[in-house]
């Protein structure tokens, strides 16, 4: 079976203070899920060059984005399992705090895609993923692209033994 995987981007790297702003999921069949988050009351960090690299402003989060109760309800309605990212540490970090900010527990259980992946493999990750993003000329550091760029990733990994 296919896994799922996810990306989040947030207001900064700030493993203190930082917050997500935005999470994607990509389910096996290739469909992808993104949800804008609204800031939580207590977030307050924001980094002007994590927004040149993601793109998305303050602003748009406020005005565009939804509560944090709603963005973990729909990812609890749609995954469960095992969910896997490319950076455990920051992604579990935001994970965390939004369904902390939602006074709820996800369904599923985040880990790092290292766990789907033999040496080999790993040591080809970097290479063959800037090959999909060259191939797919896709935007990265949006969640749900980027959730797709790991799957593709991983996919195309899959022949090396």
């Amino acid at each position: 079976m296919q896994p799922i995987f996810i990306d989040f981007e947030a207001s900064s790297l700030d493993l203190i203070s930082s917050y997500p702003i935005e999470v994607g999921i990509c389910l096996p069949d290739s469909t992808t899920h993104s949800w804008l988050i609204k800031p939580h009351v207590l977030w307050k960090d924001w980094s002007d060059s994590a927004e040149n690299i993601h793109g998305i402003s303050r602003a748009q989060l406020l005005e565009e984005g939804i509560e944090v109760r709603d963005v973990v309800n729909q990812m609890n309605n749609l995954l469960s399992g095992d969910i896997f990212c490319d950076a455990w540490t920051f992604d579990s970090f935001w994970m965390h705090r939004l369904f902390k900010a939602a006074k709820a527990k996800p369904v599923f259980h985040l880990d790092s895609i290292s766990m789907l992946l033999n040496s080999e493999q790993i040591n080809q990750w970097q290479s063959v993923r800037l090959e999909v993003i060259n191939e797919m000329k896709i935007v990265t550091h949006r969640a749900a692209n980027d959730a797709l760029i790991l799957q593709e990733t991983w996919k195309r990994l899959q022949h090396i033994e």
